[in-house]
């Protein structure tokens, strides 16, 4: 589980549109068969700069969706998994990254959902047309919603891809239990290479994995290095903000971890940032640091309030200050905001907040 779509905030803060100085333009979508205009303050924008950068492409459809795959890019592939809810907004997001004479990567195979593994393993053709040629498998964390349906999809094809990423730590969750096939080094470089043509780097996919825990102790993010795009998992969201659940979530890790992020995006000039829930973000590189900017100041910001919070009321319970601290949020979804109350509590009281 990762959060509730439902935000943590009264606007759409994650949207590409917080780099101060980013034009005002509008960009065209199909919502239910329909044409309609998004600004860059629409949590659709990003996807749409990503999809269609021209701006002239026939129209992108913006409607979830589990039956197909969505072509984000030459080489990104989209599934949504059918398990939306409120801890998973539209569901989660698969992604196939590769082409046919390479190979797949497929990143956050989902719930151990049997239709959506098979459309995953249908998307990921060989050269002949035939599905199933996927090298690797990519958890970026081990929540119930994102790694169960490794072993399924590795079995599905005559188990030749390696399972990849983090083991859980011992605080996680037993529901979150998993030990990948090998644990991915922090920089280590995932690489496909065309068949017969390992001369040709040119047409190479190079993911690069970036340890961030925060959201899980054993995040990780990915970074499509030629293409400037970063596979966020849950650590950035569309339109929502993650929860930080102790004992494995830690609010002081995450915040470290964004610093992470927003270096290496500068690095390798990111202009995109895809989710494992909702559509992408960004459009470019002042799009894509500013929204990791803007929602580290959000949460420092929230820090903030819980610690006047607590400071007019110490003799309070977390209980008696979640209403306050949160009195911006919908009462619904103060249990699920309990869970980050308490770690922004444990970073205060760490003496950790900067």
């Amino acid at each position: 589980m990762v959060r509730p779509h439902q935000r943590l905030h009264p606007a759409p803060q994650l949207a590409p549109d917080t780099a101060p100085d980013a034009p005002t333009t509008e960009r065209s979508g199909l919502r239910a068969g329909v044409v309609t205009r998004f600004l860059q303050h629409d949590m659709a924008y990003g996807e749409l700069a990503l999809v269609c950068p021209t701006g002239t492409e026939p129209h992108h459809a913006l409607d979830w969706q589990s039956e197909h795959p969505v072509a984000l890019t030459r080489n990104v592939q989209r599934l949504t998994a059918p398990n939306p809810g409120f801890m998973t907004g539209p569901g989660t997001n698969s992604y196939l990254v590769g082409d046919a004479t390479t190979g797949f990567i497929a990143i956050d195979p989902g719930p151990a959902d049997a239709d959506h593994l098979q459309r995953l393993w249908r998307a990921a053709v060989h050269p002949d047309g035939s599905g199933g040629n996927i090298v690797h498998i990519v958890c970026t964390h081990s929540h119930a919603d994102h790694s169960p349906g490794a072993a399924p999809l590795k079995a599905l094809c005559n188990g030749r891809p390696s399972i990849l990423g983090l083991p859980s730590a011992p605080t996680a969750r037993a529901a979150s239990a998993f030990t990948p096939d090998r644990a991915l080094q922090n920089q280590e470089l995932l690489t496909l290479i065309p068949r017969g043509l390992e001369a040709n780097l040119t047409t190479s996919h190079s993911l690069k994995a970036i340890h961030t825990p925060g959201h899980a102790a054993n995040h990780v993010c990915l970074l499509l290095v030629e293409d400037g795009l970063l596979f966020s998992g849950d650590h950035i969201l569309n339109g929502s903000t993650t929860v930080i659940d102790p004992p494995d979530g830690n609010m002081a890790d995450y915040l470290d971890s964004l610093d992470r992020l927003l270096a290496a995006c500068e690095q390798h000039d990111v202009h995109f940032i895809l989710p494992a829930h909702g559509h992408v973000l960004g459009g470019s590189l002042a799009a894509a640091t500013g929204a990791i900017s803007h929602l580290k100041a959000h949460r420092l910001k929230r820090e903030a309030k819980i610690a006047a919070v607590v400071a007019a009321h110490p003799d309070g319970t977390v209980d008696d200050w979640l209403p306050l601290a949160y009195d911006d949020v919908e009462p619904r979804v103060w249990p699920v905001a309990k869970r980050s109350l308490l770690a922004h509590l444990e970073r205060i009281q760490g003496h950790g907040r900067h």
